[in-house]
């Protein structure tokens, strides 16, 4: 069985944080091929998302996947961020928050290769004071 990644239940945790202490939830977002934000807000192949209920509509952040509305420049837009996109979590007006480090890049070794190597425990975030 593989193992369930900490990622989108620690973001739903930073957002729900920052909601009930008032802050204002942004998301850092490496874009991608899967990921659906608008592209002329996207700078150095990165964005940050204001996921604040005032900012955002219909937001669902599922295991895979978050999605809602937003308006950029006053155009609606629906966005989808791949969980594996993420960077962090981080409240506005604080900075405190999430870092992720960048998802292991898939290899092409069988699961007996990948069993034979001994495992090696990385840290998988940072936290942001």
């Amino acid at each position: 069985m593989s193992e369930i990644s900490t990622r989108p239940y620690l973001i739903r945790a930073l957002h729900h944080w920052c909601e009930d202490s008032g802050f204002t939830p942004y998301l850092a977002v490496k874009v991608d091929a899967n990921t659906q934000v608008p592209m002329a807000f996207v700078k150095d192949g990165e964005i940050v998302l204001n996921l604040g209920v005032a900012a955002v509509r219909h937001l669902a952040m599922e295991n895979d996947y978050i999605t809602c509305e937003g308006r950029f420049s006053g155009t609606p837009f629906r966005l989808i961020v791949p969980v594996s996109a993420v960077i962090g979590i981080f409240a506005k007006e604080t900075g405190q928050g999430l870092v992720f480090q960048a998802d292991e890049p898939q290899s092409n070794e069988t699961s007996a290769e990948q069993a034979a190597k001994p495992a090696a425990k990385k840290p998988t975030l940072t936290i942001v004071k």
